[in-house]
């Protein structure tokens, strides 16, 4: 996740939707969100851009809803992973917080049989009077995964002792035998 990509697609009309509770650069405010067909019956969810306040996301939305012509457009962003389902408040049942395929698409249109990516893409470019929608890369973690080197050292242990175990039983028994054949001998010889 957090990768860039550039994907192209039709906006499917109506499923313009906003999005509350959305900050930018710490500021709170609505990210305007739509359902870009990559392909045959495939979708993926688009964060378009941000705005400050909810009159500014709604006339965003009927700027592009005026401008879906059915024509393919390219988009480029960053790939974000899906942040879930939540209960809408009680307040505004329609209100959505939190940027989910999942709920995104129990309201858009012509969905039938429709594969939707899980994550989402945050654009990079912002249309409609929109500011773009500020999505850094994530940070770099270690490039040593600890965890793994922790079973490989585990294993390393493990291996040596399970050879000592069949050094061990492998020398009793051969200190066993030596010892059956020199008291074997003993009693042969008076």
């Amino acid at each position: 996740m957090g990768q860039r990509v550039e994907a192209s697609g039709t906006w499917i009309p109506g499923d313009f939707i906003v999005v509350s509770s959305r900050f930018n650069d710490g500021v709170q405010g609505y990210w305007v969100t739509g359902q870009l067909r990559v392909a045959e019956r495939t979708s993926i969810a688009v964060a378009i851009g941000w705005a400050p306040d909810r009159e500014t996301a709604d006339a965003a939305v009927e700027e592009l809803e005026a401008g879906v012509d059915g024509t393919e457009v390219p988009v480029a962003g960053r790939i974000i992973s899906d942040e879930g389902p939540q209960v809408p408040p009680q307040s505004d049942p329609y209100q959505l917080d939190r940027m989910s395929s999942a709920a995104l698409l129990s309201r858009w249109h012509d969905i039938e049989q429709l594969d939707v990516y899980r994550p989402y893409l945050a654009s990079t470019t912002a249309s409609a009077g929109l500011v773009d929608i500020s999505s850094p890369a994530p940070e770099e973690m270690s490039p040593v995964n600890w965890l793994n080197v922790f079973y490989a050292v585990e294993w390393a242990i493990f291996a040596g002792f399970a050879f000592y175990l069949w050094y061990r039983l492998a020398k009793d028994a051969w200190e066993r035998e030596v010892e059956e054949f020199e008291d074997a001998a003993a009693a042969e010889t008076p």
